[in-house]
């Protein structure tokens, strides 16, 4: 296995990618996004970032368990950073190009608290309103991080869909297999308190990630790249992911509007799958919105065009 590099500019795995995406979001030296790493706690956090001191607002991206950051930039970043946003993709720890601090055995929570943690950082460079959006289990994230950071902190959250890992209907679809969701994750709950915890397993075992994406050749070159779908995580963080509980559940979150932009043609993660949550927040707006013939990964008109549309629409509203 080759090492990887330190930045995206020398990996070929998201350029093999783009070339399966409409020609209009294709990256080269001229409008590829900046990157720089933020030292977090030992860790060294790869960015994407298209830098806009202009910006009226800023988009903050978020990969989910078969993605990373630039896979992000390339659908979402550069689009809505030529609309005039400020937008940054990070790496969570273990995935895309993130340098994990040595010795390092870390949790989903530990995502959490890196993502409040980011904004508050992005906070202290400038006071600009920011969006956090999340694909895939990312957008669980979104929610998980806007419950747990100061109110005020996000003007909004956009999520690829809203899982709720603790609804066993949510589990049984998302996971692997069936063995996977009723016998899997509950052991990895033991063993995660055990020497055990630092175990790595494939993500392709424990996900449905055979329908990341509905284009065949994208599926070849997502699960050849250990950066994204072809990853391995470890018990803990598998352990930790199935059975956060928020700081704040449905019915109490009051911090800030919710926007869904679910792919029509989703095979891991249909719409049903994020009503759990979504129908019991009251205290905030909540809007949907369909992307046509768009996979899990979107990688397909119109619903592409659409989903650019819709968070630009919903950034503006929520931040100007």
């Amino acid at each position: 296995m080759n090492a990887k590099p330190d930045f995206y500019r020398d990996q070929q795995a998201w350029k093999d990618l783009q070339a399966l995406l409409p020609e209009h979001l294709r990256l080269d030296d001229a409008n590829a996004p900046q990157e720089e790493f933020w030292n977090y706690l030992g860790h060294q956090v790869h960015l994407d970032r298209y830098v806009n001191p202009d910006a009226p607002a800023k988009v903050i991206l978020h990969h989910g368990v078969g993605t990373n950051g630039r896979q992000m930039s390339m659908i979402l970043g550069a689009p809505l950073a030529r609309r005039g946003f400020e937008t940054v993709a990070l790496d969570n720890l273990g995935y895309g190009l993130t340098k994990v601090a040595p010795g390092t055995t870390f949790s989903y929570d530990d995502w959490v608290d890196l993502v409040v943690d980011f904004i508050a950082y992005e906070r202290t460079r400038d006071d600009r309103p920011i969006v956090l959006y999340g694909l895939s289990a990312g957008g669980m994230l979104t929610y998980h991080v806007a419950a747990k950071a100061p109110k005020g902190a996000l003007r909004g959250i956009v999520g690829m869909t809203f899982l709720d890992q603790r609804v066993q209907q949510v589990r049984d679809e998302t996971a692997h297999d069936i063995l996977t969701s009723r016998i899997g994750i509950p052991l990895m709950g033991q063993l995660a308190k055990t020497l055990a915890a630092k175990l790595k397993y494939p993500m392709t075992l424990a996900s449905k990630m055979s329908a990341l994406a509905n284009n065949e050749a994208a599926m070849k070159v997502f699960l050849r790249d250990r950066t994204s779908a072809g990853n391995w995580m470890s018990v803990r963080f598998l352990a930790s992911y199935g059975n956060y509980v928020p700081v704040l559940e449905p019915e109490q979150f009051d911090r800030c509007p919710v926007l869904l932009t679910q792919p029509a043609e989703d095979r891991w993660t249909p719409l049903h799958l994020s009503t759990p949550l979504l129908s019991r927040i009251s205290k905030v707006s909540v809007e949907t919105v369909m992307l046509e013939n768009a996979g899990h990964y979107p990688m397909e008109e119109p619903g592409l065009r659409q989903m650019d549309e819709a968070i630009a629409a919903f950034t503006q509203r929520v931040c100007l």
